[in-house]
């Protein structure tokens, strides 16, 4: 039975390295996965889904207002799809998140979002939000603070390496820009 999936969690956390091994574990079986990623975060080049342990995989991208139920019906209408799998999902937007699960519901096919739940003032993405009302299942994808608890909130440091308590929502950067807390010091960090 196919179901829309959220894996969330903060940055660094190994989201996209969980994705990569679940797909790969479809490729192992004989079963071809359709891999998704944010068109405008390219920093593991443009189409591509890495992991900062160093492993990766050519995606296709989804942009801002582009119709993902007709995206992958048109890719399941091209050759067999076992599962989609979806990195950045934070980026989606609502009513694309309604057409992934219009897409499990009437395409019946299993798709695997994986994102960050919160931003770096502790809002939820919009896309996360309409993921966390919508799923089927959620999973969380731990990591830890510096303190050894687990961290459920990511801040985003300036140039001087203080936290940010404003700015756009999106900003894409990895361990140069954002560090994931335990909520206690991220409340530290943003003198809450």
């Amino acid at each position: 039975m196919a179901k829309l999936y959220f894996h969330y969690s903060t940055m660094n956390a190994g989201k996209s390295t969980v994705l990569l091994q679940a797909a790969h574990n479809y490729v192992e079986r004989g079963m071809v996965p359709y891999l998704l990623t944010a068109q405008f975060d390219n920093r593991a080049g443009e189409g591509r889904i890495a992991s900062r342990i160093g492993i990766g995989e050519k995606a296709d991208t989804f942009a801002p207002a582009e119709d993902l139920f007709a995206k992958i019906a048109d890719r399941i209408n091209a050759g067999p799809c076992a599962c989609v799998f979806i990195d950045e999902a934070q980026f989606l937007e609502p009513e694309q998140v309604w057409q992934l699960a219009r897409a499990v519901d009437d395409l019946r096919v299993p798709i695997m979002c994986f994102g960050l739940r919160v931003d770096f003032r502790g809002e939820l993405f919009p896309g996360s939000a309409t993921l966390l009302a919508l799923s089927d299942e959620m999973r969380e994808v731990r990591t830890i603070c510096h303190c050894g608890k687990k961290a459920t909130m990511v801040v985003r440091t300036g140039a001087d390496g203080a936290a940010l308590k404003d700015g756009a929502q999106v900003q894409i950067g990895g361990n140069e820009t954002y560090v994931s807390l335990c909520r206690r010091h991220w409340r530290e960090a943003v003198e809450d």
